[in-house]
């Protein structure tokens, strides 16, 4: 016991306790082999109870806490592991007992000093710790501590075991603790083998089914020590054990539903990809790998822009960050088309849905990938099928219209030739009696030719008539959709694709898909004119064109259009192309003036062309009402 009047004597204190768990840490280390990450807090309860016992508080609160981080470091998992952190809540708990019991013990140490005839007789002191400590050791209630003789016999129960086992105190102790295991462990002797190899190797650990007092089968975490004596002749073994039924039934469920959920996301068609909000891949799933051609252990960590082509790769770390300060959503929750690129460098186009979890840990997006390479060429197919039945239809209707033509004009055109050859052949020989007869068939022929005029003014009004189908859209996807599935096959091509829009216009009340055809056509008709040249680009902007109007430009850095056909592009059957047949914006114009907008061109600034088209914008009341 430390002398209360020297100086140096907390020092030391603190010393000796240090020097008891970097002990312990030595057997602890020496008997790794066998216990490989078991227990590991168990043997530094004997420092702090030696601290707590004979060096006051302070020393046993320094040797718990150095041996609660050695502990951890035996552990193995630290404490990230909810095992590894019951363990130690477990140690801190018992740590924290017998610390207080050092302080009660230090109290009476302190009441004795004071006393001139201090008692010889040290008995009622050490009765009262070894009270204490059964206190403790009692208020495990989540172990079960016990101890045997070297031939199994119960000597001490705990409260723990009590409860766990079912079995008195009185009732148990005493009795042979091969009580507590099935018949089939008994015969097999697996009781004994424990018992044998915890005496040559001093301790061991092992899960193993064992039998309460109604004859209930629970799993156990048994920890078996083996106790000498100072001539280290074996005196019995201590045993602490904890039920692990429920904890190992949780985990197999864990690791059944993780196993399920990986099945599932191995299997299901469309590829998966969860990133955590710097944009860096966290997951990858086979179908991911499949479709960009990429493994999952090289991306992992990397951000997911390498998988998107120019500009969204320099421009995606943006949109996270706005996302992440404004909350406003692009994608998150709505679903989009957009580009993607493979490992080769090829692009296509996919359809995009976004999902986000937050919660105690870090957020993370999960997004869903569809490649709509093969949707789009079957689209596009369909398309050129469609494209053959309206035109054999076109053919047909032109035929029909001429037939109708022929039938309706024939009559005013005969009559007008008719008097007109009257008129010729009364004027080869002029005579002023026959002027009346003159004027009439001239007149007769003029009504003719204007009911000819009017024949053909409704046959016309006829075909130009159609109808489209409007609702309020968000510009934006709209734009970039059009964008995705008609310039595929140019972006392959080295084809860069600007988009300038403005968010406060987004709104407006269109035919979507008129007004993607539109999109497309003008786009593809930039490409196709910068056939060859360097550094191809297409930008789509869109701005405020007015208080009730939404201006979409479509521009390229191409040669432009001649000046001379400048005047005539909208005009049917003219065409900058060789081969063309100067329809596309003709149907162009009329799809645009059918949404009630106009279209029309201009020179670009720097060289190129730019088509500019109006939409109708969408006040508040049409948005709320689709």
């Amino acid at each position: 016991m430390m002398a209360l009047d020297d100086p140096r004597a907390p020092l030391r204190a603190y010393g000796i306790a240090a020097g008891a768990v970097a002990l312990t840490v030595a057997v602890r280390w020496s008997l790794e082999p066998w216990l490989d990450h078991r227990a590991p807090y168990l043997l530094f309860v004997l420092p702090v109870l030696a601290a707590a016992s004979f060096r006051g508080v302070g020393p046993s609160l320094c040797a718990a806490f150095l041996g609660l981080i050695a502990g951890g470091a035996f552990g193995g998992g630290g404490l990230t592991e909810p095992h590894a952190l019951a363990e130690a809540a477990i140690y801190l708990m018992i740590a924290g007992g017998i610390i207080l019991c050092g302080r009660e013990v230090d109290r009476l140490r302190a009441r004795s000093s004071v006393n001139t005839k201090p008692s010889s007789d040290p008995t009622p002191q050490m009765s009262s710790l070894a009270a204490q400590l059964n206190l403790l050791i009692d208020s495990a209630a989540e172990y079960a501590i016990y101890m045997i003789d070297p031939d199994g016999r119960v000597l001490t129960w705990n409260r723990g075991a009590e409860r766990l086992k079912g079995w008195a105190e009185a009732e148990i102790v005493g009795r042979d603790v091969a009580v507590f295991y099935p018949k089939d462990a008994r015969q097999a002797g697996r009781l004994r083998a424990s018992l044998t190899r915890a005496a040559n190797e001093g301790k061991v650990e092992e899960e193993d089914w064992l039998l309460r007092k109604d004859g209930s089968e629970f799993l156990a975490h048994v920890s078996t020590t083996a106790l000498h004596d100072d001539t280290g002749a074996l005196i019995g073994f201590s045993k602490v054990l904890r039920d692990i039924t429920d904890q190992r039934a949780a985990e197999k469920a864990l690791e059944a539903s993780a196993n399920h959920l990986r099945s599932i996301l191995s299997t299901v068609p469309d590829a998966m990809i969860v990133i955590n909000e710097r944009g860096a891949i966290l997951s990858f799933s086979a179908a991911a790998e499949r479709l960009f051609g990429c493994a999952e252990g090289d991306l992992l960590g990397k951000n997911v822009s390498c998988l998107m082509p120019s500009p969204d790769r320099q421009q995606h770390d943006g949109y996270i960050e706005r996302y992440l300060t404004t909350g406003e959503r692009k994608v998150i929750g709505l679903g989009r088309v957009v580009v993607g690129q493979r490992r080769d460098g090829t692009t296509f186009p996919m359809e995009l849905s976004v999902g986000e979890a937050s919660g105690f840990g870090p957020r993370v997006f999960t997004g869903f990938v569809r490649d709509l390479t093969e949707r789009q060429r079957t689209q596009a197919r369909v398309e050129e099928l469609q494209a053959e039945l309206i035109h054999i239809a076109r053919v047909s209707g032109m035929g029909a219209m001429a037939s109708t033509l022929a039938h309706e004009l024939n009559q005013p055109i005969t009559a007008v030739a008719n008097y007109v050859e009257a008129v010729r052949d009364l004027l080869a020989h002029p005579d002023p009696d026959d002027f009346p007869m003159i004027r009439e068939a001239l007149g007769d022929a003029a009504g003719q030719a204007l009911r000819a005029g009017h024949i053909v003014r409704r046959l016309r009004a006829f075909v130009a008539r159609g109808e489209v189908e409007k609702t309020v859209e968000a510009l934006a996807p709209v734009l970039h959709e059009a964008a995705a599935m008609g310039l595929m096959g140019p972006r392959d091509g080295g084809l860069e694709v600007v988009f300038e829009l403005d968010p406060a216009v987004d709104r407006v009340l269109i035919d979507k898909v008129q007004i993607q055809q539109v999109v497309i056509n003008l786009a593809r008709n930039g490409f196709e004119a910068m056939a060859g040249g360097a550094r191809p680009t297409v930008w789509i902007r869109s701005a405020a064109d007015g208080p009730a109007s939404v201006r979409v430009t479509v521009a390229d850095n191409g040669p432009g259009v001649a000046p001379d056909l400048a005047d005539r592009l909208f005009t049917a059957f003219v065409s900058t192309k060789a081969d063309g047949m100067g329809l596309g914006l003709s149907i162009c114009r009329t799809i645009v003036e059918a949404n009630g907008g106009r279209l029309w061109y201009s020179p670009r600034p720097g060289g190129g062309a730019e088509f500019h088209f109006t939409l109708v914008k969408a006040d508040m009341e049409q948005a709320d009402g689709r």
